[in-house]
């Protein structure tokens, strides 16, 4: 089978880096450039490694960094994947695209684009249909884009309880790692020993981004869904793995032996399909009273390509009419570069790709 090039845009970022690793010996794709700001151009990758928990293959270490080039790129790659910052990232995605470049962008400049779909597959699959209302679809070009790293990690659980008895209302406080701020993250002063309560349009992206993915495909439109999401986003010192505490009512009360199998049993699309790096097992629902834990739990997911793939749930509770659980997901695995990787995989088998 024929690999596709792919270049990595952001490739010296914690999010471009994963990439790359979850690229390495990939079925469908091989690295066919690395690129980032002419500071690193000339530069291996070896040179400016951030990835504390991977080790990389020798020749990967030798990939020479060049600068961001749209023409090149799209001359020479068959599709972008985009770890850039998202102050950067909408004119260089925009400009591949225009270019006949597929774009798979963890970056958030494009998610509330009325045609570009912020697509889970195990979440929304069908989403993936609207990027044929963008401009540039007709040349082969197109933007993807994988939500907030925080509202992938919920969104995968409650996809499974709204399918098995509807959402009603969802109320989450999340507790999100360090390595969500990118590299060098906080300040270590400003967060050993400490909880920020505050992360820069974290709350707006996450309330926002849930409605547009669960709302109803209609043409080459989305009508957000209608249930009541309401967030609140705090950084803890933690490396990777964000921790979420949320209570939802339902439109049906299902008893909580009910609700772990429907989550525990939950299967998408991806599992369907195969897909390399899909979990076969998306939701992972643990028993202790005392889990999910980042340090436990944040590389859930078999088989081994896809480790950090898989969502962990536990402590499922029921107070009246109130369901609580806690959800736990590895923020720039899932939540980040996985996320880009697993929609670029839904296209490659939806034939999207050249």
């Amino acid at each position: 089978m024929r690999k596709i090039e792919v270049a990595v845009l952001g490739a010296t970022g914690m999010i471009g880096q994963r990439f790359i690793q979850l690229l390495e010996e990939h079925p469908y794709f091989r690295i066919g450039g690395l690129y980032a700001s002419e500071r690193s151009e000339g530069k291996r990758l070896g040179d400016v490694l951030k990835l504390k928990d991977h080790t990389f293959n020798s020749e990967t270490l030798e990939i020479v960094i060049d600068q961001i080039n749209p023409k090149r790129i799209s001359e020479e790659c068959g599709l972008a994947f985009s770890g850039l910052p998202s102050d950067i990232a909408k004119e260089y995605e925009f400009s591949l695209a225009s270019a006949g470049v597929p774009v798979f962008s963890n970056a958030a400049s494009h998610r509330m684009r009325a045609d570009v779909p912020i697509l889970i597959p195990e979440v929304n699959a069908p989403h993936l249909d609207i990027i044929q209302a963008q401009d540039t679809y007709k040349d082969g070009g197109y933007i993807v884009t994988n939500p907030n790293c925080s509202a992938t990690g919920l969104a995968i659980p409650l996809k499974a309880i709204d399918d098995g008895y509807g959402l009603d209302m969802v109320v989450v406080t999340t507790f999100q790692a360090v390595s969500g701020a990118g590299y060098p993250g906080v300040p270590s002063l400003d967060i050993l020993g400490n909880v920020i309560p505050y992360i820069k349009n974290e709350e707006e992206k996450m309330e926002a981004e849930m409605l547009k993915m669960f709302g109803r495909l209609e043409g080459k439109s989305i009508t957000p869904a209608d249930f009541t999401m309401l967030a609140n986003c705090a950084r803890v010192p933690v490396v990777d793995g964000h921790l979420e505490s949320v209570t939802m009512t339902l439109k049906e009360e299902p008893t909580l032996e009910e609700l772990k199998k429907c989550l525990s049993g939950f299967r998408a699309e991806p599992q369907r399909l195969k897909l390399p790096i899909a979990p076969r097992v998306p939701i992972v629902v643990r028993p202790e009273e005392n889990r999910p834990q980042p340090l436990m739990d944040a590389n859930a997911g078999q088989p081994e390509k896809a480790k950090g793939m898989a969502v962990t749930v536990g402590r499922l509770r029921k107070n009246g009419k109130f369901y609580k659980m806690f959800v736990l997901s590895h923020n720039t695995i899932r939540g980040g570069a996985g996320g880009s990787v697993s929609n670029a995989e839904l296209a490659y088998a939806k034939r999207l790709l050249k």
